[in-house]
């Protein structure tokens, strides 16, 4: 049994959505960002960052979201292609969403809505960088049906934070090879139910600013 530290931010449906996609037995852990959850010694122990997602799998703890992504793909044999250049391509895109994607979309959600300050430039720049990186998205899903081609970890790591781009002012207009993707991934029940994971509860607002301000990789 697979135990999973989680909130219900973007990086925290990444692995509920993997887990279900794989099918893999677990146990959700929901932490609370009001009550620093996150940083308690116990978790720190798990994850020395302080950051959720997080997975214990038989005494071994993962944390990056990335990483775990990794990690349950090479211990299912899916979602991750064997060949060497198959699972090098897998594992750009993941990169792409990691280092792009996440921390750009994340700081675009910070300037658009939560920062008290209205800085309108720091608000275009990660507004404008965000739709860039859809649109580089948008190309290469005009090639193949997936980012990697087959569905992969790839396109668990990114379709969490596109389903949310109106929370960051952002618009997927004109991207019509995304907006397909969007509405292949929203249909898969696995998708489905890992959105889902952990159960929403009254301080989510909390949570989501404080995720998207800070859980960006």
């Amino acid at each position: 049994m697979i135990d999973l530290y989680t909130a219900a931010t973007p990086n925290g449906h990444k692995i509920s959505i993997a887990l279900e996609e794989l099918g893999l037995p677990y146990q959700v852990h929901a932490l609370s960002f009001d009550k620093k959850e996150q940083k308690t010694p116990e978790f720190l122990r798990i994850n020395p960052n302080g950051r959720i997602p997080a997975i214990v799998d038989d005494g071994f703890a993962v944390f990056e979201s990335g990483a775990i992504l990794i990690y349950l793909a090479e211990k299912t044999g899916k979602l991750l292609p064997s060949d060497a250049k198959g699972r090098s391509l897998a594992i750009q895109w993941l990169m792409f969403q990691m280092g792009g994607v996440g921390p750009m979309q994340g700081q675009a959600n910070v300037f658009f809505r939560y920062f008290p300050e209205k800085l309108q430039g720091a608000i275009d720049r990660y507004q404008h960088e965000t739709r860039r990186l859809y649109e580089v998205l948008d190309s290469r899903l005009g090639e193949a049906e997936y980012l990697a081609g087959d569905y992969s970890i790839a396109d668990i790591a990114t379709y969490p934070w596109v389903r949310i781009h109106d929370w960051a002012g952002v618009s997927v207009e004109g991207l019509d090879h995304l907006r397909r993707w969007m509405e292949a991934l929203a249909a898969r029940p696995a998708v489905q139910r890992g959105l889902l994971i952990p159960v929403r509860t009254n301080d989510d607002d909390r949570v989501v600013k404080t995720a998207q301000s800070m859980l960006t990789r």
